[in-house]
């Protein structure tokens, strides 16, 4: 494999399999909060949060961890005020204590936060303005969760930088990825390149998936399936994945890799391979390179789909879990790519309308997709190009995804939106 792409294959995975503490979009205006009040340098008397309306379609209905159970705009920007560690980024609230808990409580009692929609026209838009005696400062994200545009304190711009919605924050060039590249870069990869970032994944979420089947988190879709239907490999993929996320929907305060900026996304593309690598009881390193094409896969779909759309992402990371299962069974470019379009065939019609806690049932959904798809292709049968939006060959059906969820489902979003927070505070 050329050297420039390997390299870019493994930046990719290093760039996108990162750590976050709650559901990443309440932590990202957290992380705005912490960011404003180091900058203004005391506690502030008021606070203005304008975001744009997917922010607000994703923050509106989940709880922000270390809280004490509190949900919303208001909670999160009072929670990075409070307590948050900007250095931390997506970990901002991972140190919090319980005094500091009770305090968040007061602070949002006695500290007018208002909270206005953005009309910049950027589907991810955060932007707080903190002030206290004499001073004020502002904090804006755009386009990423961590990506910032703006540092102001009073008059003084400390830290600036332009962004344009069709360009990525700088990172490396995902329209680099294709399912065959992907096959060959997961065939050739010296594992000690991914290993570290690989461990971590497997090691952050196997533990809230335990959690969620343990505890009682939010609609327990997890311990549903199971109780439901059994403990075969085939539900107990599922009910893995949707276990994570009914905990870390509900404030679970455990960690979890993220994929394309979504902790559900980097649930669902790795906690189903990791279950079938288990009861296939292939070698460690198979599991790793198994993990990278459902990780990569993910990417892959999600890139042309955009951050945050009315296309629902577990879906393309279900894909992305039945391409990583068809690598274990064996599969290479030919066997992914079939298991891909099959799945895509099959819920693409999936919408999002916020992180909560039926994101659950929707990440088992998406699974079973991936999942049957997979088990068609084992067993000969596929759907074909000319049904529905399915075109000959994998990279034209996965352009035709981000089409439609891009440009097809964009008022499909602001119809969700609307039909959200509609009459509904922030």
């Amino acid at each position: 494999m050329n050297q420039d792409l390997y390299r870019a294959y493994v930046s990719i995975l290093k760039e996108e399999l990162v750590p976050a503490m709650g559901c990443t979009e309440p932590i990202a205006i957290a992380y705005a909060a912490a960011l404003a009040r180091k900058t203004l340098g005391a506690l502030p008397e008021t606070a203005d949060v304008c975001v744009s309306a997917n922010i607000i379609k994703n923050v509106k209905s989940v709880v922000v961890p270390h809280t004490g159970g509190l949900r919303g705009i208001n909670a999160a920007a009072a929670a990075g005020i409070v307590a948050g560690e900007s250095d931390r980024k997506l970990e901002v609230l991972a140190d919090v204590s319980e005094i500091q808990i009770a305090e968040m409580a007061r602070y949002l009692a006695d500290t007018p936060i208002r909270v206005t929609p953005s009309q910049s026209g950027f589907v991810f838009d955060i932007q707080i303005r903190v002030a206290a005696a004499a001073h004020s400062a502002l904090v804006r994200i755009a386009g990423t969760h961590t990506n910032v545009l703006l540092i102001q304190k009073d008059e003084e711009i400390l830290f600036e930088q332009n962004y344009a919605e069709e360009n990525r924050p700088s990172q490396t060039d995902r329209e680099l990825l294709t399912v065959e590249n992907i096959i060959a870069f997961a065939d050739c990869v010296d594992i000690q390149d991914v290993k570290e970032t690989l461990d971590r994944q497997i090691s952050f979420n196997t533990a809230i998936a335990k959690e969620g089947l343990e505890g009682n988190w939010g609609a327990n879709i997890g311990s549903v399936l199971l109780h439901a239907y059994g403990n075969d490999i085939h539900n107990r993929a599922k009910a893995m994945a949707a276990a994570g996320s009914d905990a870390r929907m509900s404030g679970c305060e455990l960690p979890v890799i993220i994929n394309s900026g979504s902790g559900n996304q980097g649930m669902t593309a790795s906690l189903p391979v990791i279950a079938y690598a288990e009861e296939l009881q292939v070698s460690k390193e198979q599991m790793y390179r198994a993990l990278v094409v459902s990780n990569l896969v993910t990417i892959h779909l999600k890139t042309g789909i955009g951050c945050l759309s009315a296309y629902c992402g577990a879906t393309s990371a279900g894909c992305g879990a039945g391409a990583g299962v068809a690598y274990l069974y064996g599969g290479k470019a030919y066997e992914v790519s079939h298991t891909i379009v099959n799945a895509v065939a099959i819920n693409s019609g999936m919408i999002c309308d916020g992180a909560k806690a039926s994101c659950a049932a929707k990440i088992a959904s998406a699974v079973e997709a991936g999942l049957l798809g997979m088990q068609m292709q084992r067993q000969g049968t596929q759907f074909y190009g000319g049904d529905g939006i399915l075109v000959k060959g994998v990279e034209n059906t996965i352009r035709n995804v981000g089409r439609l969820a891009r440009q097809g489902m964009a008022e499909t979003d602001r119809e969700i939106i609307d039909i959200m927070i509609s009459g509904t505070p922030c």
